[in-house]
Order: C-alpha cells, then sequence, then structure tokens
C-alpha cells in the first residue's frame, strides 16, 4: 500500500522522512492482517459485533415505553462548550 495515497485520502500532508519511516510500518501492518487470509473458516458462521458484547443488547427484549430524559439545559450544563443551546466540538473538515 502506497503511504502518499493514503495521506492523500486522509487529507494529510506528510514529509519524504514520514514516508520513509511509515511505509515499512504499513507494509508489517498489512502482512499482519494478510495472516487472517490463511485461516480455514469453512463451517464458521458470521458474527454480529466481532469479539465484544455489543450483540448482546439486541437479543434482548422490552416494552416500549417513554421514559422521563434529560433536559437540554441539564446536558448542556455539563458540557465544556456550549453555543447557541447546542454542544460546540472542534472542526472536523
Amino acid at each position: 500500500m502506497d503511504v502518499r495515497k493514503v495521506a492523500k485520502l486522509a487529507h494529510l500532508e506528510i514529509t519524504d522522512e514520514e514516508v520513509a519511516l511509515y511505509t515499512p510500518q504499513m507494509e508489517g501492518i498489512v502482512k499482519y492482517i494478510e495472516q487472517l487470509n490463511e485461516l480455514d473458516t469453512e463451517g464458521i458462521e458470521p458474527m454480529l459485533g466481532g469479539l465484544t458484547d455489543e450483540g448482546i443488547a439486541t437479543r434482548v427484549i422490552r416494552d416500549d415505553e417513554i421514559r422521563p430524559s434529560l433536559r437540554q439545559q441539564d446536558a448542556l450544563g455539563e458540557a465544556p462548550s456550549a453555543v447557541e443551546g447546542h454542544f460546540q466540538v472542534p472542526k472536523v473538515l
């Protein structure tokens, strides 16, 4: 995998020194992941959620009932920064 291509897709500027540093690391990661292709998965049923318990929550059936929720003022009162009734978060783009 080309480090420069990944950096471009992530909208990151990357120096030649960083390319030299990250190329062997990325090759090692890809080589490690490719070991999964060597596993015999015949007869193994696919799992939802991998190794976590997140799939367990979907197996619990409970009644749909209205419950009190947190008021906007209370939620924003705990926020480190709020602007005009909303949570303020760092710009992502």
